[in-house]
Parts: structure tokens; sequence; C-alpha cells
């Protein structure tokens, strides 16, 4: 999960790490005594890169500067996303600018540490400059990543090489505590005493650790609006995600990857598929109120036409998950459309059963049910 800045930033002050103090407005009206002092840096946020070049960060030193700015960059669109909120925060001033980053490194089974003197929003230029950017991949152990830090900041100005290393020492605990995939600070503020502060982050969680991390679970919570498919994974135990708010295709299906295959082969044949689902078969567990919420999920899609169910089995027995299925049909009266419905697997035979019942045919070729598919969407 990409984590906008604030939360970024709240997650950071929540392990220990310096931030700039600030505060998150989704309005135009200001309460003075909640805010940081000035003077401001008014910050979008949106999932995505290349706001300051968008003009979507600014600074402001008034009250009405600063709500000019708010009235401009909220319910903007940059990259196809809509600002919804501004983080409001204290401007850190004689100060130098840094980068410093952790990553994970699926294909080396270890930890990216990259560093540069120098950040900014011109990082990527720097790559062209022998020496200015740095980096390694070490074990993914906070003693190997403090210790390879050390060694690249070798050469540095000695308030800068102090910072980025208390930086890093830092900074390393925290993505290794909260079990990251990206912890990346640009810029990284230097004072000339030797003192940091995360002028910027972007973070990147593991999901799949969630439930190992009661602080960003908690976050998550707090700020379900801006992660509605996360939350939802965290309430529901599945993956949901609205591919396209035009889609005519509601999908019930399972398996991340077969599921993401199968929007491809969709819009391959010139369909266009609502939303993608990993509904968990394995983790119904007798109960259809999983199944209830996705097809309420798939119920508010406006152009959904057609729902496709595409399952196939391992552990799950189809003829089980056909009556929870119909059980589900039978608590969602809103979902007036025609079902297609693709199963492979043990049970088949009783999952025709059921679904006879509401009228459903089953078929086990993708082929066969794309051809229904399309019988259901002709004008």
């Amino acid at each position: 999960m990409f984590l906008l800045e604030h939360d970024a930033k709240t997650l950071l002050a929540l392990h220990g790490a310096p931030v700039p103090r600030g505060v998150l407005l989704d309005r135009v009206g200001i309460d003075a005594a909640g805010l940081p002092p000035p003077p401001w840096i008014v910050k979008a946020q949106i999932a995505t890169g290349g706001r300051g070049k968008a003009g979507l960060i600014r600074t402001a030193t008034t009250g009405s500067e600063l709500e000019s700015h708010l009235r401009e960059i909220l319910g903007a669109t940059h990259k196809g996303m809509t600002v919804r909120a501004c983080r409001i925060e204290t401007q850190v001033t004689g100060v130098e600018e840094a980068y410093l980053s952790y990553t994970l490194d699926p294909v080396a089974a270890g930890v990216r540490v990259i560093m540069s003197a120098r950040g900014g929003v011109d990082i990527e230029s720097l790559a062209a400059i022998p020496g200015a950017i740095r980096s390694a991949t070490v074990a993914p152990q906070l003693p190997a990543l403090v210790a390879q830090a050390a060694q690249l900041t070798t050469g540095f100005a000695p308030h800068v090489a102090s910072a980025l290393d208390a930086a890093a020492r830092e900074l390393a605990r925290v993505f290794m505590e909260a079990e990251l995939s990206l912890l990346e600070i640009n810029p990284l503020f230097v004072r000339r005493d030797g003192g940091w502060i995360a002028g910027d982050a972007k973070i990147v969680t593991d999901d799949n650790a969630l439930f190992r991390q009661p602080q960003l679970r908690a976050l998550l919570a707090s700020r379900a609006v801006a992660y509605p498919e996360a939350q939802r994974k965290q309430e529901h135990g599945c993956d949901y995600v609205v591919v396209d708010p035009d889609g005519e295709i509601g999908l019930l299906t399972t398996g991340a990857g077969l599921s993401m295959m199968l929007i491809d082969e969709l819009r391959a044949a010139g369909l266009k598929p609502y939303n993608f689902l990993d509904v968990r078969t394995g983790g119904l567990r007798g109960d259809a109120m999983r199944l209830v919420s996705v097809l309420n999920w798939i119920a508010e899609g406006r152009r959904v036409r057609v729902l496709l169910v595409n399952i196939f089995a391992g552990i799950t027995d189809l003829g089980e998950f056909a009556r929870l299925l119909t059980e589900a049909f039978a608590r969602t009266p809103q979902l007036k459309v025609p079902v297609v419905a693709r199963l492979v697997g043990t049970g088949l035979d009783t999952a025709r059963k059921f679904l006879a019942g509401r009228d459903i045919p089953v078929v086990t070729d993708l082929g066969a049910a794309l051809d229904q598919v399309r019988r259901h969407l002709a004008p």
C-alpha cells in the first residue's frame, strides 16, 4: 500500500523519526488554533510524484494566502488523480537537501540502500553524475543496513555525513520494525549542526504484514476514506478494487493472478470489467457474508450489466461455494443483472444443482463464458 505523504510522516513520527509539524485539511476554512506556526508549506496529498512541478506544493505566510492556495489546490487533478486534502506544515529553512531510501530487492533477497548528498525534485538528473548517487544491497538485517549506510557516507561533507548516518540508523530501524517495502526520504533536510528532518516521505507497506503492525492498522482505520481498498481487505479478508467506474462486467473471482489475467483477457476482447477481486474462497468458512459484501460493492457500479463468476476451486468445494453464493444472491436483491458462472474444480455437479435453482447455467470453458457475457451485453 502506497501511503500519502501525510500518513507516511505520521507513521514516521509514531516511530520517533523527526518530521515537520503538520496537519491535514480537506476544506478551505481553516482553524488557526490547530495550525503549526507559519510560514507554511501547502502540499497536495495524492499518490504520485511531480507535485511541485505541477504547482501542487506552495508556500504561504498569511492565513488569507493559505486559504487561497487551498481553494486552488483542493479539487485539482494531476495524473488522473483528484486532490482531496492538503498537508499544511511548518516551512523548514536554513537546510540543505539530501536523499536516502531503503527498498526491498527481491532478486537479491536483500534491501537496497540508496543515498546522495544532494536531493530534491531533480534527484533523477544526478544519475548522470558519477558518484552522485551511491547504492548497495545488503542482507535484510538492521546491523547490516546501518553499517552499509555508514560506508556510503564516506567523503561527504562532515555535517552531511553526520546527518545521513544518523538518519540512516533511525530509518533503517523504522524500515525493519514496520516491515516496509519502500522508505524514501526526498528531500532529507540536513542542518549545519548535522541534525536532520524528513522533508518529504514516500512509504510503501507490505499488506501481508499488517496483522503484525498495530500502529499501521490503527492509522489505516483512522484514514479509511483515503485507503478504501486496503480497509476493505482488513475488514472483509479479500482484495477488491474498482478498476473502471464505467465498467459493464462485475467480477466475482478468486486468485489474484488469475483475476488480473481475466481482466487483461476481457480488455483484450474489447470488454469493460468493473472491478478486480480476489475473494479468497478458502476463507469463506461456511459464511456467506463476504460474498454478500462483494455483491453489494458490485451493485454500486452504475453501468454494470452482467456479473461474471470465475472460480477455480482448490481446497474449496464448489458445491459449498455455490450454496453460499445462492444465499448471498438472496440477500442482495438490489443486484439485478444476469449472471454467467464459469466454475472448475471439485463438487462441480453439486454446484450446478444449486445454481440451476437461480437459473444460472454453469460452464467450465472461459471462451464459452465470454460468449454468454457478450450476449447479455448485446444491444
